[in-house]
């Protein structure tokens, strides 16, 4: 088998089941469940049998002795522990790595997990609950903890199975047979036990047939039906499965398939066979619903989109040039309809920020052990969607501000009780949509920052003056901690103190064209609030002329445009002002920032732009008009250039700037 043309779909289901294993073990640690355990087993099964098929055995191993220490809990022969939730952590991390390893052309065999498998060897040898009670079917022995998953199973609706598969003779890969067959099986219900056991057959130590309990809300027929269209399978066998000790089972549904003969069965009426035919239907069309599609080709659709767009800006203006009616009426419709293919293309490059929040669950709880804090993260909004260029981005800045709230805002539990506070700390983190933008709040019920420490660091290092702090409000006094090297914390530690850190993230939040605010209340808490575009492709601007240059500023930071007269600039701290309804709002010249000549006027435009609570007006000679750009970035040559984020082509083929609204503040 060449393992390269299925190594991509290996890697996106593997880091589903990581990520599904991460889950359930927050639910198992919080509040237990057979349900849960049955859910990691499942995974870990479905991940063991993955890596074994692609040759990946560092992986393989790990998670068959995670799988065979998590049998033993949900057989009820042992109860999980502590440790037990320790180890299965640790093997996830260490999991995260070997994939990440495979993903980068290695096999997986970066990671020392000799430790992580002598925990698990020694919780599966240790001392074991002995359970007397068992009742027998034919070849399975069901203990008291199956018996009662299949009951309840049955109440909301389930059917218990007891299903026989048959290899062919000729076949070659065992074990593969059988996975694609247990994969099929996940589709359809749960796989509560097999015989030989799993282990067994995914090493190929069984002849050419395995029997599976199993249960479904699916028929019989369905059930054969799905696992006949497995190559190299002989004969399938599906009955239902009642518990029955010694006695012959009672057999209600019997279906069985001779592969690649021809089923025979008895013909079912007329309204059984329409039941059947609408349900194959609707699952085939569930099937259709979605694909899976390389982000590459997104990409490029996109790259491809974004040089249209520029076409069609061309050939609006020659359009208007030529002033022909009809050339005008099809050129308006070209840009209804690509206006439609445009919201379209974004939507296919917009992801739920879930990816990113997935992560952090359990990150707070590894931090929170750390530093022997006690902490509830509450997740809500995960299916807000953003632009996969803002989600790649988006992670780095959420983990340093979550990692800052634990560290720094949110008490030791003994000093949370002396405050009258609960001993764990609740922490919140939000998506949600407002206009063109996606804010994130990151939100804890510890101490809140401490604004006279914060102010009395700014002045020793002459981040403020004494005028200024005397001005400052609270919260822009908090807002301090986000200045480059400052830290009051008074201790080194591997998560704080280092005299960096917030002032990088306040950087990257920035670069994507986001804005990053914080709240506090002293003793009661600490609010950080991250807003972003929704995409940062494909953006509308206002096109303004400078001299002979033209710029754009991205319309998502434009809170009006207005006239001024030379007569209505005022002067505040030697700066140049203007009234903007009562408030004073300091003057940007672009011209002189950019070291463009110009003629001077008596009246001139000002586009007000917005940063938080401050606004700022910027004088420009003319507006062009509102317009829709792609953004192109500038290269490494060019980067770092003050207020400039990058750079469009327009209509006529000429360049123009794009400006960075926050490097005017």
């Amino acid at each position: 088998m060449d393992v390269n043309e299925y190594l991509g779909l290996f890697l996106d289901e593997s880091q589903e089941h990581i990520q599904s294993i991460n889950t359930q073990l927050l639910k198992l640690e919080q509040s237990g469940g057979a349900d849960v355990v049955q859910e990691i087993f499942r995974s870990a099964h479905t991940l063991k049998g993955m890596s074994s098929t692609m040759g990946y055995e560092h992986v393989a191993n790990l998670t068959h002795e995670m799988e065979s220490a998590l049998d033993l809990v949900r057989g009820g022969k042992k109860e999980s522990n502590q440790l037990l939730l320790d180890t299965m952590f640790i093997a996830m991390e260490q999991m995260e790595d070997m994939i990440a390893d495979i993903e980068n052309g290695g096999r997986g065999a970066n990671v020392d997990v000799s430790e992580t498998v002598a925990a698990f060897q020694s919780f599966i040898g240790g001392k074991e609950v002995v359970v007397t009670e068992v009742k027998e079917s034919n070849t399975f022995e069901v203990d008291l903890y199956t018996n009662s998953v299949i009951d309840q199973a049955k109440q909301t609706g389930f059917e218990a199975y007891q299903i026989t598969v048959k290899l062919s003779d000729a076949v070659v890969l065992k074990a593969a047979r059988a996975y694609m067959v247990f994969d099929r099986l996940q589709e359809l219900g749960e796989v509560v036990r097999t015989h030989p056991e799993t282990e067994e057959i995914e090493q190929e130590q069984f002849d050419l047939s395995f029997d599976v309990l199993f249960l479904s809300q699916e028929t019989a027929e369905v059930i054969e039906h799905a696992i006949a269209q497995v190559s190299e399978v002989e004969r399938v066998e599906v009955n239902v499965f009642t518990g029955a000790s010694e006695s012959e089972p009672e057999v209600a549904v019997t279906a069985e398939v001779v592969v690649p003969e021809p089923v025979v069965q008895t013909a079912p009426d007329q309204e059984e066979k329409e039941t059947k035919d609408t349900k194959e239907q609707v699952a085939a069309q569930a099937q259709a619903k979605t694909i899976r599609v390389n982000l590459e080709r997104i990409d490029r659709l996109m790259n491809l989109f974004e040089e249209f767009i520029i076409d069609r800006g061309r050939l609006e203006r020659l359009a208007d040039e030529v002033g022909q009616p009809e050339l005008n009426e099809t050129v308006e419709k070209i840009k209804r309809g690509t206006n439609e293919l445009q919201s379209l293309v974004l939507t296919l490059r917009m992801m739920p920020i879930e990816q990113v929040f997935n992560r952090f669950p359990r990150m707070v709880r590894s931090v929170a052990k750390e530093i022997h804090k006690k902490v509830q993260l509450d997740i809500s909004g995960a299916e807000t969607e953003l632009d996969r260029t803002v989600i790649d981005e988006i992670g780095d800045p959420l983990v340093h501000l979550i990692r800052n709230a634990i560290d720094h805002g949110i008490e030791r539990p003994e000093v949370r009780v002396k405050a009258g506070k609960p001993e764990q700390g609740m922490l919140a983190l939000r998506a949600y949509h407002g206009g063109n933008r996606v804010f994130i709040e990151i939100e804890d019920d510890g101490a809140g920052i401490n604004v006279d420490k914060v102010r009395s660091k700014a002045l020793e290092r002459g981040v403020i003056s004494d005028e200024e702090a005397t001005m400052m409000s609270e919260n822009e006094l908090a807002m301090l901690i986000f200045a480059p090297g400052f830290s009051t914390a008074d201790v080194v530690t591997d998560l704080s103190g280092r005299g960096v850190g917030l002032d990088v993230v306040k950087n990257k939040i920035e670069s994507l064209g986001g804005v990053v605010s914080l709240e506090t209340v002293a003793g009661q808490g600490t609010k950080f609030q991250v807003s972003l575009p929704l995409t940062l492709s494909i953006i509308s601007a206002m096109l303004v002329q400078v001299g002979e240059e033209s710029y754009a500023i991205p319309l998502s930071s434009i809170l009006e445009t207005t006239l001024l007269d030379e007569a209505d600039i005022l002067t505040a701290h030697r700066e140049r002002v203007f009234d903007f309804r009562g408030q004073l709002v300091p003057l940007v010249y672009l011209k002189e920032m950019f070291g463009i000549e110009s003629e001077t006027k008596s009246q001139f435009p000002v586009v007000v732009v917005r940063k938080g609570n401050k606004l700022v007006g910027v004088v420009v000679n003319e507006l062009i008009g509102q317009q829709e750009i792609v953004m192109k970035p500038l290269g490494t040559y060019l980067e770092g250039i003050p207020a400039i984020s990058g750079a469009t082509i327009l209509g006529d083929g000429r360049v123009a700037l794009i400006v960075d609204s926050n490097d005017l503040f």
